[in-house]
């Protein structure tokens, strides 16, 4: 299905809405029955029709199609955020004695959970460098039962070859969840290359405008059902009506924005690697890249987010440059309109702070909507300032 199609028209039944350009919010609770048979039946299948909206809801399966078609997918459950999209995905593919593989370093969430939680139901987890098939192979277990990917990662921009790693885990019936949210599906389909789960976390691109949280999980029919009938319904994590709505209308404009700032990344990084006060640049289309070859052979295009260091060993240098930023602000996450920095040491404590540790020294930035020249005489004007 064409991408316009999906974004513009599936799911819009727009003759039950009175015509209307825009789809409804749906904003209930609840859902009435005129039969006692009807209403059995919805107590039988939740998933099979709007009884509660915890569950169903019309206006978030409008959502749950256009994400599901973008994906390539069966079938999409929409949650309110990331980290909750990714526990539900996890705890309804694990049983106590179960072992997962991971990529090292995951987004912290999913590290806290793996670290903190799951060794309370003795589930184990063994962290490894993803971007080798061998690796994901060594640390296989005979009670390994999941995998956990997250491809690029959004620092280094580590990637793991997905098609291989999904290949060898169906030879051992190990499930597959991949963290998508760098690419969105419009510039990598891991459910094409055998993932069983893709997740984005639709606060970024998605949304795009910074005002709402969200997270996709795409994958099967029987999968989607599995998680709705046990961790969806019981943590009561889905997303709510007018913030799917919002999701819907950053659906409108995600292709154009993701092309503007394909563009605009490509100027500033270009900027930033010429500057010399950067000493180190990280982008997975920048040909330094080191897995370059893989990237473009995996993925559509790259945008948003890049990683630099500069030619300074002194943590006070690099908090001087970021708060000397007039118009690129410092905050987490990215994909809005707004472009973003974030340095590493501001989760390192001051006693700990290593320059000797490239990473530590790392500043992420992300490239929003503004006009690029903009942004390129913000971050002169810094990189001149220490």
């Amino acid at each position: 299905m064409d991408i316009s199609q999906i974004i513009n028209e599936l799911g819009e039944d727009r003759e039950h809405y009175f015509n209307a350009v825009a789809p409804p919010i749906i904003q209930t609770s609840n859902f009435v029955f005129n039969k006692v048979a009807d209403l059995s039946k919805a107590f039988e299948d939740e998933m099979g029709g709007y009884l509660y909206s915890r569950g169903l809801n019309p206006t978030v399966d409008i959502l749950r199609k256009k994400l599901a078609g973008l994906d390539g997918a069966e079938n999409c459950l929409v949650f309110n955020n990331g980290a909750a999209a990714i526990f539900a995905g996890i705890f309804a593919n694990i049983k106590s004695g179960d072992h997962i593989v991971s990529v090292a370093r995951p987004y912290t969430w999913v590290q806290r959970m793996f670290d903190v939680i799951l060794p309370r139901f003795n589930v184990s987890v063994t962290y490894i460098d993803g971007t080798s098939i061998a690796n994901w192979k060594n640390a296989t277990r005979e009670n390994t039962s999941f995998y956990y990917l997250e491809s690029p990662n959004s620092w280094d921009f580590a990637i793991q070859p997905i098609r291989e790693v999904a290949t060898f885990a169906k030879t051992k019936g190990i499930t597959t969840l991949i963290d998508n949210s760098y690419c969105t599906p419009l510039y990598q389909k891991p459910i094409e290359m055998g993932i069983d789960m893709a997740m984005q976390t639709a606060t970024k691109y998605i949304g795009g405008h910074s005002d709402t949280l969200g997270g996709v999980l795409c994958g099967s029919h029987a999968m989607m059902k599995k998680i709705f009938d046990s961790e969806y319904l019981n943590i009561g994590s889905g997303i709510q009506p007018f913030n799917a709505w919002l999701m819907i209308r950053g659906l409108r404009t995600l292709p154009a924005r993701i092309e503007r700032i394909t563009k605009s990344t490509a100027t500033v990084v270009s900027f930033m690697k010429q500057h010399p006060k950067v000493e180190f640049l990280i982008f997975p289309f920048d040909e330094s890249f080191p897995q370059y070859a893989l990237a473009k052979e995996q993925m559509k295009g790259a945008c948003g987010l890049f990683t630099f260091t500069l030619k300074t060993a002194k943590r006070d240098s690099i908090v001087h440059f970021c708060e000397s930023l007039k118009h690129i602000m410092m905050a987490v996450s990215w994909g809005g309109h707004e472009s973003l920095v974030i340095p590493k040491c501001a989760g390192i404590p001051v006693a700990d702070f290593d320059p000797s540790n490239k990473e530590h020294r790392y500043i992420r930035m992300y490239v929003g909507l503004e006009d690029p020249q903009y942004l390129i005489a913000d971050l002169e004007k810094a990189l001149n300032s220490f």
